[in-house]
């Protein structure tokens, strides 16, 4: 029987040793390759999601420009037309009470839709008829267009200079639109708000603002600065009493900027009457400095 050569079995050792070694290295070189793929894609990702924000208040900001413009361009014809009430003031003014449990407010809100509407619907888009939505909802190239009117009494110019009422069909908009057709195409959802201060008993109209709102995507840039609850509790027999309100508030003055965007306002003023600002102090202090910078 032939002895085992101890110098081959050394051989053998070192070189089994060796492939463990090198075993070792390659996996730690795969480990270290595949984090860094990982890292890289993780990277490529957030890129990504970073223009899509950053696109979306492109866009955000495109039809401010736009709607602002043209609502500065037809601005004479939007007082006249909210003054167009007085012409038969005698045949209302009687019947008109803003006291009565908001009834004031909703006439107005109506009345007052139809001036400013009748400059949107002849002008940018294509009507849309969904059930579910702003009061002016249309279509345009690149994106879907929620427009609501607010209009707002003096004596609540305290809620008015910070935040307004948001209704359920803004809250329940999606961040996108899915149109039905082949491409499975999808366009952003953009919601602007304009916001009219009125003397509650003559309704001179003192301050007119249009307002875009953050698409809700952009909750990862804004936080919870976007909205507040409301006031209006749900019923006492309802168990989100305890937990929820029933209406929510968007807080246009802690947003005033778009945060991915250099120097642009997410708030812009159309119409602020002379001097009224001097009436009611710093309550009008924000509005009438971007009213004087014409932003």
């Amino acid at each position: 029987m032939k002895k085992k050569n101890p110098l081959f079995q050394s051989d053998l050792f070192h070189l089994s040793e060796s492939n463990i070694k090198l075993k070792s290295i390659m996996k730690k070189n795969e480990t270290r390759q595949t984090k860094q793929v990982t890292k890289a894609d993780t990277a490529r990702k957030k890129d990504r999601q970073n223009e899509e924000l950053r696109r979306i208040e492109e866009l955000e900001c495109k039809y401010l420009d736009k709607y602002y413009h043209l609502m500065k361009f037809a601005e004479d014809e939007i007082i006249r037309g909210l003054k167009t009430k007085d012409r038969i003031k005698d045949d209302w003014h009687s019947k008109w009470n803003p006291d009565e449990d908001g009834k004031g407010i909703s006439d107005f809100s109506i009345g007052a839709e139809r001036i400013i509407y009748s400059i949107f619907n002849s002008s940018i888009g294509s009507p849309n008829s969904a059930p579910i939505g702003s009061d002016l909802f249309f279509e345009v190239e690149d994106a879907f267009i929620h427009i609501d009117l607010k209009t707002v009494q003096t004596r609540n110019i305290g809620d008015y200079v910070s935040d307004i009422f948001v209704g359920n069909n803004q809250t329940s908009l999606p961040f996108y639109y899915t149109l039905n057709n082949s491409e499975n195409k999808t366009k952003p959802c953009l919601t602007y708000f304009i916001t009219i201060l009125y003397e509650e008993h003559d309704i001179n109209i003192l301050n007119i603002n249009l307002l875009c709102m953050p698409n809700g995507l952009l909750n990862k840039v804004y936080g919870s600065s976007i909205l507040k609850a409301g006031k209006v509790q749900y019923a006492q027999r309802d168990k989100k009493r305890s937990t929820h309100q029933k209406t929510i508030r968007y807080k246009w003055l802690n947003n005033l900027e778009f945060k991915l965007l250099s120097d642009k306002k997410r708030a812009r003023v159309i119409f602020l009457q002379d001097g009224v600002h001097k009436k009611y102090g710093d309550k009008l202090k924000v509005i009438n400095d971007l009213y004087v910078r014409k932003i």
